[in-house]
């Protein structure tokens, strides 16, 4: 009796690529058993800690900005976050501080300074929103969720009537 027949089975009975098959699968049964939890990088030497964030939006365009405070942001306290199109969940609105509109003017003299816009019809908003939360801490940064928080990362906010991106200038963790 041959070894391998013309089937492609060994001794007559197991077909080759059926061990194949059934060796690849002990593989990885050992591999999830004797390395179990290795896929997830974040929350290694991790720490829950507080943290404020704050952000700012530039441009946004809104007839009435004191009344989305009062009802969009102020309704409940909280905003929906958006961080890599993946949603983080719900985080606390801290303060919402509106930027005055300036324009650039030259001077006589050659200098520049800074004077209030006077257009009357503009829509465009500016403002400085600060959230805090809990986020984990690791030796790269601070994790929400499953994102790294940085400086110049764009967070979408998503609220009962708004959605709209802001970008992250500061990150402060709280002690």
């Amino acid at each position: 009796m041959a070894i391998l027949d013309s089937k492609g089975r060994l001794f007559g009975k197991f077909n080759l690529l059926d061990i194949g098959a059934i060796f690849v699968v002990l593989l990885v049964i050992v591999g999830i058993f004797l390395f179990p939890g290795s896929g997830s990088v974040a929350q290694v030497n991790a720490k829950i800690v507080p943290i404020e964030v704050d952000l700012v939006v530039r441009g946004l365009n809104v007839r009435d900005p004191q009344q989305l405070y009062a009802n969009g942001f102020a309704k409940d306290g909280k905003t929906k976050v958006i961080i890599r199109n993946q949603p983080y969940g719900e985080i606390k609105i801290k303060s919402i501080q509106e930027l005055p509109r300036t324009l650039s003017v030259p001077q006589p003299d050659g200098s520049l300074k800074e004077l209030a816009d006077p257009r009357k019809n503009n829509f465009s908003t500016d403002m400085l929103l600060t959230l805090e939360g809990k986020a984990n801490l690791t030796d790269t940064g601070v994790v929400l969720g499953n994102s790294k928080v940085k400086i110049g990362m764009p967070f979408e906010l998503e609220g009962f009537n708004y959605n709209f991106n802001a970008t992250v200038i500061d990150i402060r963790i709280q002690q």
